[in-house]
């Protein structure tokens, strides 16, 4: 079973990899692929652009086993709907479990998305939980959730789609948002992103004021 992460990692964050570790290790995953996002369609135009974004995910990703990286966001002209990402995923590999890996607030948040009814046919959904007060769903995903929920996840070996589990992570309150403002400000974001990021980010001059006003930010 192969899980699908996807996002803008404006820049790639230690809560993306150690959420995406978590998922994989509770439901034993062949890989979880890094699916960076060209242009998306939910919010502004990111910081760093797709060969910036895409170096950092590297460097974050290199010797780890069990992630890779898909590129096929960043080749596609146009928004990055994750619909035709999973379309195109499941043309390549018809017989294989695939899974869309989320955090509940997306989850919760499906009905805003392109097509989103097609999801679950396309892949099943592991929706990352953490401590606290849960998301209210609306009534269209508590239907979707009511309908798919699978109490064990080793059923979502049994089909190459079709099932919603639900997967405790640990909660880390790290964005992307917050490490591009400290930057901008000249702060410290050690320990925030690995540091082979933050070398590429210092060499680079991303995320630092003039760079984002010379981007249009």
């Amino acid at each position: 079973m192969i899980g699908i992460l996807g996002g803008t990692f404006d820049p790639v964050h230690v809560a993306h990899l150690r959420c995406a570790l978590e998922v994989r290790q509770a439901l034993r995953l062949k890989e979880v692929r890094f699916v960076p996002c060209r242009q998306p369609p939910h919010r502004a135009a990111p910081g760093a652009d797709p060969a910036q974004r895409l170096a950092m995910l590297r460097l974050a990703l290199e010797g780890q086993p069990g992630f890779s990286i898909d590129e096929r966001e960043l080749r596609r002209a146009g928004p990055s709907y994750m619909v035709d990402t999973l379309a195109s995923l499941r043309d390549e590999l018809p017989g294989q479990a695939l899974c869309l890996i989320l955090g509940i607030d997306a989850f919760v948040q499906l009905p805003t998305w392109h097509r989103w009814g097609r999801l679950i046919e396309l892949a099943h959904i592991a929706v990352m939980t953490r401590p606290g007060p849960p998301a209210e769903p609306g009534d269209e995903v508590a239907a979707l959730l009511a309908h798919h929920l699978a109490e064990d996840p080793g059923l979502l070996r049994e089909t190459p789609a079709g099932r919603i589990v639900l997967c405790p992570v640990t909660r880390l309150e790290i964005s992307a948002t917050r490490i591009r403002a400290l930057v901008a400000q000249g702060g410290d974001a050690h320990y925030l992103t690995p540091d082979r990021v933050l070398d590429y980010i210092r060499h680079t001059g991303l995320y630092r004021e003039t760079h984002m006003k010379e981007a249009g930010q």
